[in-house]
């Protein structure tokens, strides 16, 4: 058995035509690319089991030869693909399941053999040049072709750089060196699963945040990691429905990705401070800002708009105002797009990779205690909560009822990315009413950000409706202060659930 480590990117096969000749790469190799032909069957059960299992088997077929692939298990972060992989030559086009036993593949394989059939087909031309980059020992190989399921088609079109010997961290430098010369995304999904999806087509769905599975034993470098790692999945999961318009919820994903991980950041940042890490915490902080825009006008043209326009009798400037802002709406979209399909956004997750995989995380001497270090940081959001709650709401001024709202999401995205360790019985409550606090003080912030928005669409023809608006939304604060009052006074009666594990 070997463990496979490689880093998938898409390429256009314009691009990756044009690189296959690039200067860049044969200044890293000493040695011609080899092209080679390669024809791969996968298999599996009419009902799944190895792909419910996380298990890839196939039979490849290069020039004459056949070598059998089993990949079990393994995980998928920025890209970076890692693997338990067992290889076996065989003499044609068949399984033979003693050679995989014989090598230590798992026994539930032999117990599936009556059933495994052929499943889909990937067919594809592959360029390979082993590469040496900073110490590392890289083969680079570019595929073209196309996976097959019955009538079904998807086009190949990528570029894999595997580790031979060296870290993985080499494998993202060497990604931000080929983004300077052609325009590349990180691939998160395999030539297998995309066969998958051909054979049993699923409807896309909107992803959301996974918590990390913590324990006492883990160390706090660990635990950091898992929740970046989480977060950085959360946010990748969403981006192409975002760009595809399929859900407006896609975008709020995406954002609450983000600020998810600003807040993790941020812990980072107790636990050890870096220069890299303080970039990547600003590039977050900027592109959340940015589509921030766009989920503004989304929350007015789908929520604000239509509760006004139910009760005011087919205003003839509501609905004048309503189609302003749903071409305001697109605009703000189209600049989603663009901020999510440029090479800079592929820039910032790939840098993540690479520090990901660097040594910031490798200073053995930091052994703080994660239940300790956890506890404390909890405290000191939750006291910065009460802190500001009793006089904000006495007053109930917008600019101090956003920093209320802001520090309740910083409060309650560390309380639950770090539930696992405190156990959900003794969370869920806290979490649940810090939540239902959070929304109502959403909900005044849909009506500062809705008299915001309204400044752009004043025009002298839309006056009296804009002023309807204004009415609406200031004649509706009493009732949302009151539900605010309750929600707060709820929160405020909680006992800290980490409380008990706070060092003096």
């Amino acid at each position: 058995m070997a463990l496979e480590t490689e880093l998938k990117l898409r390429i256009a096969p314009a691009d990756l035509e044009r690189l296959k000749s690039h200067p860049f790469l044969r200044s890293l190799s000493s040695e011609r690319a080899t092209t080679r032909k390669l024809h791969n069957v996968y298999f599996d059960t009419p009902d799944l089991k190895l792909h419910h299992a996380a298990m890839a088997l196939r039979l490849r077929r290069t020039g004459t030869q056949w070598l059998q692939t089993l990949k079990d298990g393994g995980a998928v972060h920025a890209g970076l693909h890692q693997r338990n992989e067992w290889e076996t030559p065989v003499d044609g086009e068949a399984l033979d399941f003693a050679a995989l036993e014989a090598i230590g593949a798992p026994p539930s394989l032999q117990r599936l053999r009556k059933n495994i059939r052929p499943f889909f087909v990937t067919d594809f031309t592959r360029s390979i040049r082993m590469v040496q980059f900073e110490g590392a020992l890289i083969e680079l190989s570019l595929d073209s072709g196309e996976i097959r399921a019955g009538k079904s088609r998807h086009t190949i079109s990528e570029m894999e750089l595997e580790l031979k010997s060296g870290e993985p961290l080499q494998l993202f430098r060497l990604a931000l060196a080929l983004l300077d010369i052609v325009p590349l995304e990180i691939e998160a999904t395999s030539k297998a699963e995309y066969g998958y999806r051909l054979r049993t087509p699923a409807k896309a769905s909107v992803t959301k945040a996974r918590i990390p599975r913590l324990d006492q034993h883990t160390s706090v470098a660990n635990a950091l990691q898992s929740m970046i790692w989480s977060c950085l999945q959360h946010l990748q999961a969403n981006v192409s429905g975002t760009v595809r318009e399929s859900d407006d919820e896609y975008l709020h994903q995406v954002r609450i990705a983000l600020r998810r991980l600003r807040v993790v950041l941020g812990i980072a940042a107790k636990y050890r401070a870096d220069a890299e890490l303080e970039s990547l915490r600003a590039n977050i902080g900027e592109l959340g800002t940015a589509l921030g825009l766009s989920r503004e006008w989304d929350v007015f043209v789908t929520q604000t708009l239509p509760a006004i326009q139910k009760h005011s009798d087919a205003n003839a400037g509501l609905k004048t105002i309503a189609q302003q802002s749903k071409k305001l709406r697109q605009h703000y979209h189209q600049r989603v797009h663009a901020a999510l399909q440029n090479g800079e956004f592929q820039r910032l997750l790939l840098r993540f990779g690479a520090w990901m995989n660097g040594n910031y995380w490798r200073d053995t001497g930091n052994a703080k205690n994660l239940s300790n270090f956890l506890a404390k940081i909890l405290h000191k959001r939750a006291r910065k909560v009460r802190q500001h709650g009793e006089s904000v709401l006495q007053a109930a001024d917008a600019k101090q009822l956003h920093v209320l709202r802001i520090a309740c999401k910083n409060l309650r995205y560390s309380a639950d990315l770090f539930s696992s360790l405190y156990g959900e019985g003794k969370s869920k409550r806290y979490l649940d009413t810090l939540a239902k606090l959070q929304d109502r003080l959403g909900e005044f912030n849909d009506h500062a950000v809705a008299l915001r928005l309204l400044e752009e669409l004043a025009q002298d023809a839309q006056r009296e409706s804009i002023a309807l608006i204004r009415d609406s939304i200031e004649h509706s604060h009493k009732t949302h202060l009151n539900a605010l009052r309750k929600a707060w006074k709820r929160f405020e009666e909680l006992p800290d659930f980490w409380s008990n594990l706070v060092a003096e």
